[in-house]
């Protein structure tokens, strides 16, 4: 049996198994949620009232059934570009059109994107103006959203096309550790990414004015004071305009730091939960999770780079793929190489996916204790349970499913932990 066969029977023996494990979890979940549809857990029932529970079920398992149809259609998608010979046929079309070279290479990159965004296109309007329309959290206009779209588009043309020529002409030039020297681009790019997103690339979507709330920002200013936490500034952003759901967070790097708060939040929240919420993000800081994050992220793409650099140079792997490479080189594969990578690691990583949710789960309980420890745990509570309340995230998910894919605890597990600290 041919190298290239075994490929192809493990590639698709694990996407078989991935969709039949994606399709369990999902009906699990679906299936816990209309259980418990009918009554509020009683460790809320004094707190969430029985139509907002039931609202909150109604849309995870309206997200979960959405979600099973987007699945099938992705996992149909995935095998017309590999095994059906969807990505060999277009890299034929344009090696004859344009010859082998790095216009061509980038002209697949650019053709394969921009044919699965179209593909991809009927499922993210759905979502945004049926789905989050029929639970009341779009607030798009069409014009906003085909906005953000075109701005999107030029963006990652504009920024993803010079790193990919980059990376290309390393693949054709560096020699056998051309990867070694890709990955310190690629992660250059991130870390000057972290940089410039605050101040360049976010206003391009949303608009960011200070906080002007003299008491709130007195408040959240003593808080960061008294953690040691510097930031370049305090804003608030018309998230508004998006979406219903309510967020904070932390942007930059280094000296370019800034917390940013969505308004909706600032409408849900009082000073004080909206300080507990920041207490709950400092930790994060504190407890290093985002410098541990981030050596998590160059060591897994160190790694990645490593095996693309061996599996580009192997016949099997583009074979086993449904492409039929020129091993000559006599027109370079390394824009294939890339596509084929992107496109197979996610079928074999997904069943890792449960320890870094697991981790982040831990993160979230350790930035709660910190938060519990520098402000109010009654207002981290209550703001938590807001939070779920106004994202009509569920109170009952399913245990296996949370385990799974959970990045943070269910409303249950945190707040009993906060009890009980």
């Amino acid at each position: 049996m041919s190298y290239s066969l075994i490929f192809t029977i493990a590639f698709a023996s694990a996407l078989v198994a991935g969709l039949l494990v994606k399709f369990w979890l999902a009906s699990r979940q679906m299936r816990h949620v209309a259980r418990h549809r009918g009554a509020v857990p009683p460790a809320f029932a004094h707190t969430i009232s029985l139509a907002a529970h039931q609202k909150a079920a109604d849309y995870t398992i309206a997200k979960a059934r959405f979600g099973l149809v987007e699945m099938a259609w992705s996992t149909a998608l995935l095998l017309g570009w590999t095994l059906l010979g969807g990505l060999d046929a277009l890299n034929r079309l344009l090696l004859a059109w344009l010859g082998g070279g790095m216009v061509q290479q980038l002209a697949l990159l650019a053709a394969f994107a921009a044919i699965g965004g179209l593909l991809e296109l009927p499922f993210t309007l759905w979502q945004t103006f049926r789905l989050e329309e029929r639970f009341g959290f779009n607030k798009m206009t069409f014009r906003l959203w085909l906005g953000d779209t075109v701005k999107s588009t030029l963006l990652g043309a504009a920024i993803g096309l010079p790193i990919a020529a980059v990376i290309l002409w390393l693949m054709g030039t560096a020699g056998t550790t051309w990867w070694l020297w890709a990955w310190a681009v690629w992660m250059g790019f991130n870390l000057l990414g972290m940089l410039i997103y605050p101040t360049f690339i976010a206003p391009l979507f949303n608009k960011f004015k200070p906080l002007d709330d003299p008491h709130l920002k007195e408040r959240v200013t003593a808080l960061m004071k008294r953690c040691g936490f510097a930031a370049k500034g305090l804003f608030v952003m018309d998230g508004s305009t998006r979406s219903a759901h309510a967020n904070a967070y932390f942007t930059g790097f280094g000296a370019s730091k800034r917390v940013v708060f969505y308004d909706t939040l600032l409408r849900q929240l009082n000073p004080s939960e909206v300080e507990a919420v920041l207490a709950h993000e400092l930790g994060h800081f504190k407890h290093r999770h985002i410098v541990k994050r981030l050596v998590a992220m160059f060591a897994l793409s160190l790694a990645g780079f490593a095996l693309l650099g061996w599996v580009s140079t192997q016949a099997w792997f583009y074979a086993g793929l449904g492409v039929q490479p020129n091993m000559a080189a006599t027109a370079p594969n390394n824009a294939l190489a890339l596509l084929l990578f992107m496109l197979a690691i996610p079928v074999f990583g997904f069943f890792i996916a449960p320890l870094p949710a697991r981790l982040s789960r831990k993160h979230e309980f350790e930035a709660d204790a910190y938060a519990i420890a520098q402000t109010s745990g009654a207002d981290l509570s209550a703001a938590l349970l807001k939070l779920y309340q106004d994202n009509a995230s569920t109170l009952t998910p399913d245990p296996v499913f949370v385990k799974f894919y959970y990045s943070h605890p269910p409303a249950s597990e945190r707040l009993a932990r906060m009890a009980a600290a």
